[in-house]
């Protein structure tokens, strides 16, 4: 890497061939996202043994559980895009200084879900079921999720930090080691193997985050001994408003648009619930679903460092490459999920075997293969979103994302549910994938208007 007026180091995010920084980024986070939903898969799996309840109750808490990822993953998005930038302008006192408030933002974001869990979670199951038996599992499941999740929050800021400096690997060792220690824990937890109590329900909750401890561990050794482009220091440290006002600037609208998943989620919950196992179903697609998503989601995480640490450094044949390649790469992944869940939904459904197998399947493969025909759109859409986060205007973003899941999608799955027949409701997930490729396309093209094509003006004129 070149020097710059014998200082830093120049990053390789401006300097090597775009489609090779791209995959070498990405890469790491896929593969490490894989894991992940591998995890969060086999996890179902080993939950579903118990019985079809447990797993009910698992499904019915992801609104909550995917509400703190959003905090914490949308907090991160806005220190990974303001830090990439930042380095971009080779500012490395306010880059050291941004990522010392993003770490303070997390605790208190980590503080906030932990009330969540002792007070909210039993009147949250109460809400969506009248079966007792799925109160009690969610109830004691996301307590423990919730009261001991700080493992979550610290993993994914230190992970965001790696990233935010091109080292991936190391966020993927970190995923990693988090994912196999859950996948360990999970049977010998919830069965009660090697002498280890019976735990059941509360085991799958301890082994998810007992794993996500692991995890922070790791990055955090990772970025106090590799990461030497920031340096982190408690020393002296005040929390600085206009810090995390930029932060949140892009960081709320990314909340806001994952925050929204947990509402879709919760109303698509309430509208089942009349339709009995679908709710389990809908719970299953969820699961797999991140098979194929988590793909597209580390791809996203390679992108965004790059297109924003060159929208600070004023490339724009730079952002463009690596916006039109990570179109290009999430398409076929998405297409990849359609033939797969097209071809086998009864088989993927039949992993999950709590008993009443044949009663999910009746639901499950109509369901499964009329979703997925959202994919054909999807990754476009995933990447484009990420395109607005790391070019400062997440605002698009939230736009799309609220149209989408809150004024189409829960509407049109309402509507359809009047019928009496569940499989019409799945069909308001394509309808309102279209909804979400026709506003992604127009405010693409604002946002190259307003700004891509004018990236580096400044610099040569």
């Amino acid at each position: 890497m070149r020097k710059e007026n014998g200082a830093q180091p120049e990053n390789k995010m401006g300097i090597m061939p775009v489609n090779k920084l791209l995959i070498s980024m990405s890469l790491p986070m896929m593969i490490s996202m894989l894991v992940q939903a591998l995890y969060n898969i086999v996890d179902s799996i080993f939950v579903s043994r118990i019985n079809e309840y447990s797993l009910r109750a698992v499904s019915l808490a992801f609104p909550i559980q995917s509400l703190m990822i959003a905090v914490s993953v949308g907090t991160a998005v806005g220190i990974n895009a303001f830090l990439s930038k930042t380095l971009g302008e080779r500012d490395f006192d306010k880059v050291n200084r941004i990522a010392a408030n993003g770490i303070f933002i997390e605790l208190m974001s980590y503080i906030v879900f932990a009330l969540i869990g002792i007070f909210v979670s039993r009147p949250f199951f109460a809400s969506q079921t009248s079966i007792a038996e799925v109160r009690e599992y969610g109830t004691v499941y996301l307590t423990i999720c919730c009261t001991a999740s700080l493992g979550i929050f610290m993993q994914v800021v230190f992970e965001r930090l790696l990233q935010s400096t091109g080292k991936t690997f190391y966020a993927m060792i970190a995923q990693g080691a988090g994912a196999v220690t859950n996948l360990i824990l999970d049977p010998v937890l919830i069965f009660g193997m090697f002498g280890m109590p019976r735990m059941g329900v509360a085991g799958a909750a301890a082994a998810t985050v007992i794993g996500q401890m692991v995890a922070a561990v790791f990055a955090i050794v990772f970025n106090l001994k590799f990461n030497k482009e920031i340096h982190l220091s408690v020393r002296g440290f005040r929390p600085h408003k206009e810090l995390i006002f930029q932060i949140y600037k892009v960081g709320i609208p990314s909340i806001v648009m994952q925050a929204i998943g947990s509402v879709m989620t919760y109303g698509m919950n309430l509208i089942l619930e009349a339709f009995g196992a679908a709710q389990t179903v809908f719970g299953i697609y969820f699961k797999l679903q991140s098979f194929i998503f988590m793909p597209i989601f580390g791809l996203n995480n390679g992108m965004v460092p790059i297109i924003a640490y060159n929208f600070g450094a004023g490339s724009r044949e730079r952002v463009l490459k690596t916006m039109k390649s990570s179109i290009v790469y999430a398409v076929c992944i998405m297409l990849a999920g359609l033939a797969i869940m097209m071809l086998i939904p009864g088989r993927l459904i039949g992993l999950f075997d709590t008993g009443e197998t044949a009663d999910l399947l009746v639901i499950g493969v109509p369901a499964l293969r009329t979703i997925c025909l959202s994919f054909c759109f999807a990754g476009y859409c995933i990447v484009v979103g990420s395109v607005f986060q790391a070019l400062g205007n997440g605002v698009y973003s939230m736009i799309v994302s609220i149209a989408r899941q809150l004024c189409v999608l829960l509407p049109v799955a309402w509507l359809f549910s009047l019928s009496g027949n569940v499989d019409l409701i799945w069909w308001a997930f394509p309808i309102a994938e279209l909804v979400s490729v026709s506003l992604s396309t127009f405010f693409l093209l604002r946002i190259h208007k307003s700004t891509i094509r004018h990236i580096g003006e400044n610099r040569t004129a």
